[in-house]
């Protein structure tokens, strides 16, 4: 046991978040005392090692919420109360007559963070009579449990405050405060943007030209935006068009589609305000979308396929859905698509994550939030 890493790998922690990401660090709970650390031990029927309890001793779990401190893996840090419930529900389920199944969930493990929407999450392995006590592992529902992810807690914590440290480079973002765990993006292919355009007789893949200025987006989409999709629903209708003119020529030139000079001419005329005609399935512009759209098929490229169909979906359809689902798209080019989509909508103050009762609230005509609506009526009732 390393259990004078848990403390030093704190403390780095700690520093990070305080700097970087002072919102996720305000839902790290103070320490855990010494007598429920004790008292969670003899109910579970196992002794923790070292290092979880220098853990607890430093923080006794993070709050739960969109804001809650999480490792790697997603899953957020449980103090006792949550290590007892988790645990217990964990040895509930059943595994067969001695109550434990190799490699799905043995009494010996005990769970320390949450992935909270399931029972997947991380364990540590406190059977004192095996050579790898104090090893962290992960479950997952369909597969069961995992070792490898560090010898112990104090090691797992240190290779934790490294990656930190190491930033994007590890796939750590900030924004608004808060701590995102995101994967390294792979450079992405250059391609080039001399092809010549396809004879409109050619078998290509048909466009979506069905879309409209006025067709409603559902408030899924924003949900999933947290605080900058209720930024979207509530500002004027002008400011989201200039967004997502903004993010839509990101997207092209992030993707090399703005290179095609039938895309840069409609990008170009549409950010000056000029509506660009929709055409027909063999017009120039249609025919290099679709062009794309073929080659994306034939390379397995499937994040430049759902470019060109952004483009389409931008130039001819609703701005409050092309806003979204070009950022949604570009968060597999750039870990700063949050931050980018910010300016791109001003830099106004963000709200609060929304909750349903902000959507149930909403009344914008854009956005379909009828069935939130109507919970909302209810909850008056």
């Amino acid at each position: 046991m390393t259990s004078d890493l848990v403390p030093d790998s704190w403390n780095r922690i700690d520093a990070w978040l305080r700097e970087h990401a002072p919102r996720t660090s305000a839902t790290l709970r103070p320490p855990a005392g010494d007598g429920e650390i004790a008292a969670a031990q003899q109910e579970l029927g196992v002794t923790f090692p070292p290092d979880l309890v220098a853990s607890l001793l430093r923080h006794n779990g993070a709050l739960e919420g969109p804001e809650a401190f999480r490792f790697s893996t997603g899953d957020r840090l449980l103090g006792v109360s949550g290590i007892l419930g988790d645990t217990e529900f964990m040895r509930g389920i059943d595994q067969g007559p001695d109550g434990e199944a190799e490699d799905y969930w043995l009494l010996g493990y005990v769970k320390f963070g949450s992935y909270d929407g399931t029972s997947d999450g991380l364990l540590m392995d406190c059977r004192t009579e095996r050579d790898h006590f104090g090893a962290i592992g992960r479950f997952f529902d369909e597969t069961g449990t995992r070792f490898g992810q560090a010898g112990s807690l104090g090691g797992y914590l240190a290779e934790l405050a490294d990656m930190l440290e190491r930033g994007q480079e590890a796939g750590v973002v900030t924004f608004n405060g808060r701590l995102f765990w995101e994967a390294p993006l792979p450079a992405r292919p250059q391609r080039s943007a001399d092809e010549p355009l396809p004879e409109p007789d050619e078998q290509l893949p048909e466009l979506d030209l069905s879309h409209s200025p006025t067709d409603l987006l559902h408030v899924s989409h924003l949900d999933g935006h947290e605080e900058l999709g209720a930024l979207i629903a509530v500002l004027p209708y002008e400011q989201v068009v200039e967004a997502a003119r903004k993010q839509l020529r990101r997207l092209a030139v992030e993707t090399g589609l703005n290179n095609y000079p039938e895309i840069k001419t409609a990008l170009d005329a549409w950010e000056r305000g000029v509506a660009v005609p929709r055409p027909d399935q063999t017009s120039p512009l249609a025919l290099r979308l679709r062009a794309v759209l073929a080659q994306a098929d034939t390379g397995r490229d499937v994040t430049r396929r759902w470019a060109a169909e952004k483009i389409a979906l931008g130039l001819w359809g609703s701005p409050y859905r092309s806003v979204c689902e070009s950022a949604e798209t570009r968060s597999h080019f750039t870990l700063d698509w949050r931050a980018d989509l910010h300016a791109d909508l001003g830099n106004p103050s963000l709200p609060p994550i929304p909750d349903d009762r902000f959507w149930g609230a909403l009344r914008n005509p854009a956005i379909d939030s009828s069935w939130y609506a109507a919970q909302h009526t209810q909850d008056q009732d």
